[in-house]
């Protein structure tokens, strides 16, 4: 079983539930009176606003939930500081052992730990994922292997960590 623990910076906790807590009050309202409004149009089976308005419902409520369990198992800390050790928050340069010219950056968290958005083009991994496990805690220069989810095993080496810089 994987560990639930989102990373977050006090700032990004902060913004998703600010977040959460407009999706439950003034966001739900909002997409009631929509339902509400298409409702009275009449017929529903026909009636492209009312089924677009409980689509919208729906991926309202879903980021609700999202949103409700991340913060729930939410650790909050500060960006990490300039280090050597693979952490949560940390851009992290990695190169595969069988390709050394094959260098990989990413940002070891989620997008959600550093408040970014679609437009900001950076790959990023999971501490729980089986890469970001296997590299948790280690220092620039080790080596560290993990099982693709093919089922392949992989070597990493791990050539540079700093904070994330969005």
């Amino acid at each position: 079983m994987t560990d639930p623990t989102t990373w977050l910076t006090q700032e990004a906790f902060d913004r998703l539930s600010a977040e959460l807590a407009y999706l439950k009050t003034e966001g739900r309202q909002k997409v009631s009176a929509k339902i509400a409004q298409a409702r009275e149009e009449g017929d529903l089976s026909e009636n492209g606003g009312y089924h677009a308005a409980r689509e919208e419902q729906g991926h309202q409520e879903a980021r609700i939930r999202q949103l409700t369990a991340m913060l729930e198992n939410a650790q909050v800390g500060e960006t990490p500081a300039a280090s050597d050790e693979v952490t949560p928050g940390a851009s992290v340069t990695i190169y595969y052992d069988d390709d050394p010219d094959d260098t990989d950056t990413f940002l070891l968290g989620s997008r959600e730990l550093v408040g970014l958005d679609d437009s900001v083009d950076v790959e990023v991994f999971s501490p729980q994922s089986p890469l970001g496990a296997a590299i948790l805690g280690r220092r620039v220069g080790d080596t560290v292997s993990y099982t693709a989810p093919t089922g392949k095993p992989i070597e990493v080496t791990i050539l540079e960590v700093k904070p994330f810089t969005s």
